[in-house]
């Protein structure tokens, strides 16, 4: 039987207790700077908000696999987020509102995909005359 990938502080060590504490105090204060719910965030991660307030509470570990989907939502680098400096060569990309948006986006079906887009492209060519 595989392991859980949503294990409980009671197995941790204190070390490990403290960097999940710390991990999901930091999720929470980037959470409120972009102005996102826990279920806001939860949505934008396909999952509850109950996870987000267990990571945040440290009450179980965030998954390794999800620290670069968080960051990239939460508009942070990886190595920021688990508490290490960010990276000299780090790129600017698009706002955390706007990369939010651009995966609401993606998540629709083709063709409302397509309806955005079209009226997208309508607002800026009028608005560049």
């Amino acid at each position: 039987m595989a392991p859980s990938p949503f294990v409980s502080q009671a197995t941790m060590s204190q070390e490990g207790k403290k960097f999940f504490r710390e991990l999901g105090a930091r999720v929470a204060q980037l959470r409120k700077e972009q102005g996102l719910t826990q279920t806001q965030l939860a949505e934008l991660l396909n999952t509850t908000q109950q996870q987000i307030a267990s990571y945040e509470r440290a009450r179980l570990r965030i998954p390794v696999s999800l620290l670069p989907r968080l960051a990239r939502v939460l508009g942070t680098a990886v190595e920021t987020l688990i508490g290490e400096s960010q990276p000299q060569t780090a790129k600017r990309g698009p706002t955390p509102k706007l990369q939010q948006q651009l995966e609401r986006l993606s998540a629709l079906p083709k063709p409302k995909q397509r309806a955005v887009m079209e009226v997208l492209e309508a607002m800026l060519a009028q608005a560049s005359r």
